[in-house]
């Protein structure tokens, strides 16, 4: 129902309710607004389904996002990488972090390299400032890495390991976020629907306040990860609890959550629309030594090669983090996301299909690119059995 057709309509029923004492207290759930929500449609997921299969690398840093400048060959460089799971969450806010630094160089016309998530998004933020921007790139969407994303907001996934995570930094990741997130509300409702609120269901076979194994965390290799999403609590609705009989799942134990996600085709092609209607260029070419940065004609160059840097650059800093995700055939009336806890599985519906995605156990530090069909045939079994 349209938000002014609901608001007229719960006004008009208001205005019919018969008069009452102050003992006396009208049914409104008899006007409809305040229904229980309807039934969740059932998810279809079988195998035949999958009509495609990626894999992809995030770029985790222990220390988190590299966000620093030096002066080499010849060149203002600004290097902008790193950011483990949390790359498109985290884009808008630490592409401004890397503003600062760019327009140190005191150069309107600047260079960005890589056309993925952060690329895209410091180009445009750049832009907005005043500069003019040329990508050079090896791929562009839709081939580049971070295309293989999930889509849901998690600006705490895999962004640096317990011990990096001082108070001084913590303050400048919930900035980051924060930034970020406050841009993502200013493009809910375009017609690219890139960006939407989406209800969740986190579910489990053991109580919520119960520990979960080492190995239901993703694996043994794993680090230690700060608890940080709990400052941005004030950002999305509170998580609820519900009870035997209050959820369609085939688990003992069920939360309803609500979360932002990103529908990630429309919301690249987005960011290269506006990016090329600002007057940005963008150009082939294959970096195989940063020494390739000294012959560009721009005298700042920032560096948003994710995991690409560490080849490139030698940063051995960056740790491979494998993901596998199959994409269903979309299925619209499914408009939930799905998460089973201590099992590694994730559900997310976007426009362009249903993305199911499981962890492995040795997907840390596991740079291997190679599909693995059987693991995706196995997590989609395993959504499968959850619907009753």
């Amino acid at each position: 129902m349209q938000r002014r057709l609901f608001l007229g309509a719960g006004t008009a029923a208001l205005a019919n309710l018969p008069k009452c004492s102050h003992a006396q207290t009208p049914d409104l759930t008899a006007l409809g607004a305040f229904a229980p929500p309807r039934p969740l449609a059932p998810l279809r997921a079988s195998v035949d389904r999958i009509m495609d299969i990626n894999v992809c690398l995030r770029p985790f840093r222990a220390q988190g996002p590299r966000i620093e400048s030096e002066q080499r060959y010849g060149k203002h460089l600004v290097h902008h990488y790193g950011h483990g799971g949390s790359g498109w969450s985290l884009s808008w806010g630490s592409a401004r972090l890397a503003l600062t630094l760019i327009q140190a160089g005191g150069h309107k016309q600047i260079a960005v390299i890589g056309c993925g998530a952060i690329g895209l998004t410091t180009a445009r933020v750049a832009q907005l400032n005043g500069l003019k921007v040329r990508i050079y790139c090896k791929q562009q969407p839709p081939e580049v890495a971070s295309a293989a994303a999930t889509g849901m907001w998690s600006p705490d996934s895999r962004i640096c390991t317990t011990e990096y995570a001082t108070s001084a930094w913590t303050r400048r990741w919930e900035w980051m976020a924060r930034s970020s997130f406050k841009t993502y509300q200013s493009l809910l409702g375009l017609a690219e629907q890139a960006v939407e609120w989406r209800d969740g269901y986190l579910l489990s076979d053991i109580p919520f306040d119960q520990d979960l194994a080492a190995s239901a965390h993703g694996g043994h290799d794993e680090p230690d990860y700060p608890d940080l999403i709990a400052q941005l609590d004030d950002l999305r609705p509170k998580s609820v609890l519900l009870r035997p009989g209050e959820h369609p799942f085939r688990v003992d134990h069920a939360k309803r959550f609500t979360q932002m996600s990103f529908n990630i085709s429309s919301y690249q092609r987005l960011l290269m629309d506006d990016f090329l209607r600002a007057g940005g260029e963008i150009v082939h070419e294959v970096f195989e030594h940063p020494r390739q940065f000294g012959s560009l004609r721009e005298r700042t160059i920032v560096n948003c090669t994710g995991y690409g840097a560490r080849a490139l650059l030698g940063d051995n800093s960056i740790i491979p983090v494998r993901g596998q995700t199959a994409r269903l055939l979309p299925q619209i009336e499914v408009d939930y996301a799905l998460i089973y806890r201590g099992h590694n599985l994730f559900m997310l519906p976007r426009r362009d299909g249903v993305l199911v995605q499981a962890q492995g156990e040795r997907d840390f530090g596991n740079g291997d690119t190679r599909i693995d069909r059987a693991h995706s045939v196995a997590a989609v079994e395993r959504l499968a059995a959850l619907f009753k």
